[in-house]
This record gives C-alpha cells, structure tokens and sequence, in this order.
C-alpha cells in the first residue's frame, strides 16, 4: 500500500468523516461531540495523517507529549478497508520519534478491547502505575 504521514491539522468536519469509517468513532461521548472534536483537532501537540496516492485519508494519530518523558496516544484509527496493512504502525512509530523516541519517551493509551492485539504487537503492555480521575458526562454513541 502507497501512502505519506505527514503533520497535519485537521478541520473538525474532516475529522467527523474519517471517524465514519473506522472503529475509533465509538471513543467519544455524545455531549458537546462537535465543540470537543474541535478543540482536539485544533489543539492536540500531535496532529498525524496517512494519505494515499489520491489524497485520501486513511489514518490519524494524535497524541498529547512533553516532548522529554513520556507520550499519551489519544487517537489513533484506520480506514476499516485498510487495517492490518501497516499504517497504524507507521503512524505510531512517527508520533514517536516526534515526541522525542524510543530511548526517551515512554508511550501510554486508552485502548479499545478490540485494538489490545495491535498495541501488544508494538511491544506495549498494561501498566500498573495510572491512575484515573473520571467524573464527566459519559454516554456512549457511534458516529455515523
């Protein structure tokens, strides 16, 4: 498969789409949906996409960094028709090295039951050492 990752901030409508066709859509609650993308795409330290040869959008990985210790991957998706083909790996291996590497950064997510297999794969596995403070309105939904 041909396609480029490259820095790139995203319109929330753009974004909206995207979710459509992957599973990461199912992440975000349904209040304030739209105010909350927006402020994710125009504010996350890290802003990848991979792109095919006709410009389409096939990945996005955002993460939040403080470029010396450690790195959250907030959302990383493919387009379902092209999972399994490396470019989830490729996005991850990037924000990476943009966050300062592998010798430095230590890498964190949220993940998904279904994506547990991928991130194990890249070596990942459960801490012991997070800890949560969730008090917000959560209600579940799928973007469609």
């Amino acid at each position: 498969m041909d396609y480029t990752i490259q820095e790139e901030r995203l319109s929330p409508e753009e974004y909206i789409n995207f979710l459509k066709n992957t599973d990461l859509g199912s992440q975000y609650p349904k209040e304030r949906f739209f105010e909350r993308i927006e402020k994710l795409v125009k504010n996350v330290p890290i802003s990848l996409t991979a792109r095919g040869k006709d410009d389409g959008l096939l990945g996005v990985c955002f993460c939040i960094t403080d470029f010396a210790y450690w790195m959250f991957i907030t959302d990383l998706g493919v387009v379902r028709d092209c999972t399994g083909q490396g470019v989830g790996r490729a996005l991850v291996k990037k924000a990476h090295e943009l966050a300062g590497g592998e010798r430095d950064i230590v890498m964190y997510t949220c993940a998904n039951e279904n994506a547990v297999g991928f991130y194990e794969k890249l070596g990942m596995t459960r801490p012991s050492d997070v800890m949560v403070y969730d008090h917000i309105d959560w209600t579940g939904f799928t973007v469609e």
